[in-house]
């Protein structure tokens, strides 16, 4: 019997879930699906300039359990760019963030957007933290 998943944290849903070629007759089985939680390890790494120990911290799971979701996303973005291929962003194992937490410095989650630029407040919090 395997292990469980454990859920990833994941501060918000992606405004846009769909991206690719603007043909209109491009069909589904040219598509790929990216899950929430590799979208919110390229927006954390990528965007918001965390190391993958802190995105780690941030999702509440291991680092080589990032690295490899980092991967898979990354694989998934170049094959969509490369091959034309519309990018779907659903599903996956992930628990929303609920604001609750004392101190979350992801920049991403609703309790921390409504106060302007998410990628300056976590600059602002990374400095604090110094």
């Amino acid at each position: 019997m395997s292990r469980p998943r454990k859920w990833r944290k994941v501060c918000c849903l992606p405004q846009s879930n769909q991206f690719g070629p603007l043909n209109p007759s491009i069909n589904q089985e040219h598509s790929l699906i990216m899950t929430v939680e590799e979208y919110e390890t390229i927006r954390l790494i990528d965007f918001e300039e965390f190391t993958q120990e802190e995105c780690a911290d941030q999702m509440h799971i291991a680092r080589t359990t990032v690295q490899r979701i980092y991967n898979d996303a990354r694989k998934k973005l170049a094959e969509s760019l490369v091959n034309g291929k519309v990018l779907r962003i659903e599903g996956g194992d992930y628990q929303l963030c609920d604001g609750q937490e004392k101190f979350c410095n992801c920049g991403g989650c609703l309790k921390h957007r409504c106060s302007g630029d998410t990628v300056e407040v976590n600059k602002k919090l990374k400095k604090e933290d110094s």
